[in-house]
């Protein structure tokens, strides 16, 4: 039946049957009689109506404080229909507040900075993200303008003059932000920052290593380039010069190989196509092997010592060797004649130490943090004499990422340096 039935028919049996009760009076008591009772009887059903309206409106004005009545008549399905209202709009009410507690949970997740402001730049809600970028606090500056909040000159004109085709960047609180507006709704826009400060120094230590790396090969060419182009203009150079010529190529040539071997080894160390290969490394021989290579370089100019009290490991003989040996041959280098090159393999309560300790020029502080970037030298000029690419500390630093081990430096000036290679106590063997 449809709802126009519900209600009529039983509101006109119920006239019926009030009707039939007056006749009833009418005819047993009279008339008079008959029309008290009809008019008794409207007065308690306006009385009802009256009562069911008042708390109704009751209702509306709170609905969570007052309870709708079972109702009588058609206000039963009135309330009913209320009631249902009433419970699917909670339903509503509470699905809606949990997707906005997953939506802000997300938006707090998110790397990025969101910022939601009014037609008039007023913050409505912010994350964790904007509140780092911008300096923002979600709890103190709500409601307040956004422009009085990141007072930055270029902010400010991006927001007032509304071009958002593009987004700005700037330098803002020592990081490097993309912000970006965009128009939300009709009243509402949307801020978002991006953090580029990382992606930047990549850029810029991509940008420096290019320039490195052709500054390293450079350099070796243009001096056989040099003596070719000698050789090729004077076909008749004695054979003592055009040996000599021929021993500095050959130098030169034996340096671009060594410089591309190191950038090569660098490139697997830092792919993920050259997993890990553990294997059982016996120390002891490893360590006299990169004391022979460090007696050697050093042609009997320093005194090289060994102590190996420490156990063997678990990892990659290649690459391990490799750092160790690239440790001892930097001490070699950097010791002046007549100095000692301590190598010593220990075990601590923590961890495992391979510590290469010379007597040499010592590194000043503001250097220590930077000499594993690649290229990086605290003394150029020297470290051409003494024939390094640049890259040994940044292939120690990376093959010690690789065993969950760290590079720790120690230096003073004019008294020697000590770099420890510290790798955890899980490279023992199992």
């Amino acid at each position: 039946m449809s709802p126009k039935v519900l209600f009529w028919v039983p509101a006109i049996l119920r006239l019926v049957l009030m009707f039939a009760a007056a006749g009833m009076v009418w005819w047993m008591s009279g008339l008079v009689e008959a029309l008290v009772f009809a008019l008794a009887a409207t007065v308690i059903a306006l009385f009802v109506q009256l009562r069911y309206l008042h708390e109704l409106g009751e209702w509306l004005h709170d609905p969570h404080s007052s309870r709708l009545p079972d109702g009588w008549g058609a206000w039963t399905d009135v309330f009913a229909r209320l009631y249902r209202l009433r419970r699917e709009d909670e339903r509503h009410q509470a699905e809606m507040a949990e997707w906005l507690a997953r939506f802000r949970e997300a938006m707090q997740l998110l790397p990025e900075g969101v910022a939601i402001m009014d037609d008039v730049l007023f913050l409505e809600w912010c994350n964790e993200a904007a509140e780092r970028h911008l300096g923002l606090t979600m709890a103190r500056d709500k409601g307040l303008r956004v422009t009085n909040l990141v007072r930055h000159p270029e902010f400010i004109d991006y927001v007032i003059l509304g071009r958002y085709e593009q987004p700005l960047t700037l330098s803002f609180r020592g990081r490097k932000l993309e912000c970006r507006i965009i128009p939300f709704e009709n009243r509402r826009q949307i801020l978002v920052t991006h953090d580029a400060t990382d992606t930047e120094r990549i850029e810029a230590m991509r940008r420096d290593f290019i320039a490195n790396a052709s500054h390293e090969l450079r350099t070796p060419l243009t001096v056989i380039v040099g003596f070719l182009e000698i050789a090729m203009s004077d076909p008749g150079l004695d054979v003592a010069t055009r040996t000599a010529h021929l021993s500095l190529m050959t130098e030169q040539a034996q340096r671009m190989q060594r410089l591309i071997g190191d950038m090569l080894t660098l490139s697997r160390l830092e792919s993920d196509e050259f997993p890990l290969k553990r294997e059982r490394v016996d120390m002891k021989a490893m360590i006299e092997s990169v004391a022979l290579e460090a007696r050697a370089l050093s042609g009997g100019r320093h005194q090289i010592e060994v102590a190996v009290e420490g156990p063997d490991v678990m990892g990659s003989l290649e690459e391990l060797r490799s750092a160790f040996a690239n440790l001892a041959s930097n001490a070699v280098r950097y010791s002046p004649d007549g100095g000692t090159v301590k190598l010593s393999w220990t075990r601590g309560p923590d961890d495992l130490r391979f510590s290469v300790q010379d007597a040499g020029i010592g590194i000043e502080p503001i250097h220590i943090a930077r000499l594993t970037e690649r290229f990086y030298r605290v003394d150029k000029s020297r470290s051409r004499e003494t024939q390094g690419t640049g890259l040994g500390l940044a292939i120690v630093k990376h093959v010690l990422l690789r065993h969950g081990g760290r590079l720790v430096i120690a230096s003073v000036p004019g008294q020697g340096s000590t770099f420890t290679a510290v790798l955890p106590n899980t490279s023992l063997p199992g």
